[in-house]
């Protein structure tokens, strides 16, 4: 246990952008992306949206990862992963929404006490917020958001009202970005969430690529990132993972390698893959 002096180091951000259905989250996510790393081909969209992502394709040769039915957060996680791989420099995950609707589904499913089933459920949710938080580079996630209301009593009656939007996602989930901006109909952004200090208590604005390059101004302040001592077993961990779970686990918990070990990663994930297709085929 030792102190050590804080100091401020280049990062990636982790943004999300909330709004209802129409707000403009995908394009606008498009465009901060593009302000971000001004190359449309180190853009990809993980799309869970019925194809929405290829609504804007005369911006610019941006890549697209589909996702189906079920949205499982194994899915979410191993297209992350994907992206990274491909060298992409902007994940968008359109949106992150399903992943909680998934989580609430195999909740509601489980027989027992409903309070202890998330303990076994709580650890899926957990691990794709750490996906999405340890990735080396830029992520920016969609959240849909509905009409919220609470109950008052007015002339001796309960009555609901209309208290603002709530995000479709888990309670305290923006806690986890380091900016949230809002998203109107009339596609006009706000901060809700800043730990930058660029956008908080500043007029709305439509989201064009400058906001995107003044982000990336604040991302690459401070110092670089200290020299990192690779472990010389973590080959050694990753090659005697027994299944893909405990593989994605040890990727999680080693954010600092991700990139230097990516490929054994990588072929440690194809060979267990492998291995689960010829066990179900004999």
């Amino acid at each position: 246990m030792q102190l050590r002096q804080a100091q401020r180091n280049k990062a990636k951000i982790k943004m999300a952008l909330a709004g209802p259905s129409g707000s403009g989250k995908t394009k606008s996510s498009l465009l901060t992306a593009y302000g971000l790393c001004g190359c449309w081909n180190k853009i990809a969209i993980i799309d869970t949206e019925n194809n929405s992502a290829d609504l804007y394709a005369d911006l610019g040769p941006y890549q697209v990862l589909t996702l189906s039915p079920p949205f499982t957060t194994e899915k979410y996680i191993n297209a992350i992963i994907t992206c990274q791989q491909k060298g992409i420099e902007a994940i968008i995950i359109d949106s992150i929404t399903h992943e909680w609707e998934y989580i609430l589904d195999i909740h509601g499913n489980m027989t027992g006490n409903s309070y202890t089933n998330w303990n076994k459920v709580t650890p899926m949710h957990n691990s794709f917020v750490q996906a999405i938080l340890q990735s080396p580079v830029h992520v920016i996630s969609t959240i849909r958001t509905k009409q919220d209301y609470v109950l008052t009593e007015k002339n001796g009656k309960m009555v609901p009202e209309k208290v603002g939007m709530k995000a479709i996602t888990r309670e305290g989930m923006d806690y986890e970005f380091t900016l949230v901006l809002d998203l109107d109909m009339k596609n006009q952004a706000t901060a809700s969430k800043d730990r930058t200090g660029l956008f908080m208590n500043k007029p709305p604005v439509i989201i064009t690529p400058d906001m995107g390059i003044e982000i990336l101004e604040w991302c690459n302040q401070g110092s670089t990132d200290p020299k990192v001592n690779l472990p010389p077993d973590l080959t050694d961990k990753i090659n005697n993972c027994k299944s893909i779970d405990e593989l994605l686990d040890l990727y999680m918990k080693s954010p600092e390698n991700q990139q230097s070990h990516l490929q054994e990663f990588t072929t440690q994930r194809q060979r267990l893959s492998q291995l689960g297709t010829n066990i179900n085929n004999q």
